[in-house]
């Protein structure tokens, strides 16, 4: 059983973390939605969830990792980009325009947690990361797109529902995605 007080470290994410990255977020989709959405949404949800490697080119995702053990404990970040949530395989859901941090939110992008990892923190901190460089570029709101997992954390770290919806149906199958935001002010 993994230490819930080890301490967490973090960096940006580099190429080099791209399988390790994609591990992380195949354990995560298939453990962490348990009990939150049917198995048949678990395997719709790969569709349109996953890596985005712009983050990684951009510099806007990071890496947490667990101190004792050097664990990959989560990943996450934020986007500068229009686009709310989708890997590199849902281009259907793209949108790669620089937004204007004057009138428009930064985005929460691509958090995971590893089950091992959950309730340590790794959430809080990802999040805290991305608010914290999107308010340095200038930005002065934040969204997300929020699995029903996550909703609960999302909500005690001060984000309120915007819209809810579902992702684009995967084989016929509907998984929630709600639109979540929070001022950076």
């Amino acid at each position: 059983m993994p230490d819930r007080n080890a301490p967490l470290s973090h960096r940006l994410a580099t190429e080099a973390d791209l399988d390790s990255i994609r591990a992380l977020m195949d354990v995560a989709i298939a453990e962490l939605q348990k009990g939150v959405l049917t198995p048949a949404q678990i395997s719709a949800s790969r569709g349109s969830m996953g890596l985005d490697t712009s983050l990684i080119r951009d510099r806007t995702y990071f890496i947490v990792e667990d101190e004792l053990t050097g664990e990959m404990a989560g990943c996450g970040g934020w986007s500068r980009r229009a686009t709310l949530y989708g890997g590199d395989h849902s281009a259907a859901l793209r949108d790669e325009r620089l937004l204007d941090p004057e009138t428009e939110p930064a985005k929460i992008r691509a958090m995971y947690t590893h089950p091992n990892h959950t309730r340590k923190g790794v959430g809080r901190l990802i999040l805290s990361l991305g608010e914290a460089a999107a308010r340095q570029e200038g930005f002065t709101r934040i969204e997300m797109g929020a699995t029903m997992a996550g909703v609960p954390l999302y909500e005690a770290c001060g984000y309120h529902i915007i819209e809810k919806g579902m992702a684009a149906p995967v084989d016929g199958i509907e998984v929630p995605v709600w639109r979540m935001g929070k001022s950076l002010l």
